[in-house]
């Protein structure tokens, strides 16, 4: 399967903003975008004008390169949000929202959406008391996420818990950090989800 194998550093500057792609790093003065708040290459400190197509493209690469998901895989996400009853978008980040992999790293067992899919990979996540290494598995409400005895040890497990104690876990979840596992209480609403993507441009550029 195709996969970006390139610095991520590179994936924020070029969408003009933090995607909290690299765990903790992001929220010090040595992530990318703090350093060098413009696009990468030798013309990236260019003015340039975006055209409206340009704005819709931007926001799909960037709510795309958040998730961590493929383009077939993402236009996969938006017709099947499309034929969910209800907003278009908000159905769409409701999906992303609700990969495994996205849960995992919601509820601090990972630092990272990437290295929360590593950890499902290695099978050191328990979905309901089984095994289950799919990050594209949709989480429903009252599912258990677990982390399994073996990899409760592990150095990054810890500290990535105890990063997110400190700042804390969306509404929607319930984390049980010394036990390290958690409950997805309930699909969030719009209101409660990030407001730093607008998921109408997103649609519009689908909708063509």
């Amino acid at each position: 399967m195709a996969r970006y194998i390139g610095s991520v550093c590179r994936l924020c500057r070029r969408e003009g903003g933090k995607l909290y792609l690299k765990g903790e790093r992001c929220f010090t003065d040595k992530c990318a975008v703090e350093k060098r708040a413009y696009p990468p290459g030798q013309h990236g400190q260019r003015r340039t004008r975006v055209s409206d197509y340009g704005l819709q493209l931007r926001e799909k690469q960037k709510l795309r390169r958040i998730y961590g998901v493929m383009e077939k895989q993402f236009l996969d996400y938006y017709k099947e949000a499309d034929r969910i009853k209800g907003s278009t978008g908000d159905n769409l980040l409701k999906l992303l929202e609700g990969r495994l992999d996205n849960v995992v790293y919601r509820m601090g067992f990972g630092t990272s959406r990437a290295e929360s899919r590593q950890l499902l990979r290695h099978n050191c996540i328990l979905v309901n008391g089984k095994r289950l290494n799919i990050p594209s598995y949709q989480v429903r409400p009252s599912d258990e996420i677990t982390v399994t005895e073996s990899a409760k040890e592990q150095i990054r497990v810890t500290a990535a818990l105890e990063a997110a104690e400190q700042r804390g876990v969306a509404d929607w979840l319930d984390v049980d950090f010394k036990a390290k596992k958690g409950v997805y209480r309930a699909t969030p609403d719009r209101s409660e989800l990030p407001g730093e993507i607008d998921e109408s441009l997103v649609i519009a550029l689908y909708s063509k």
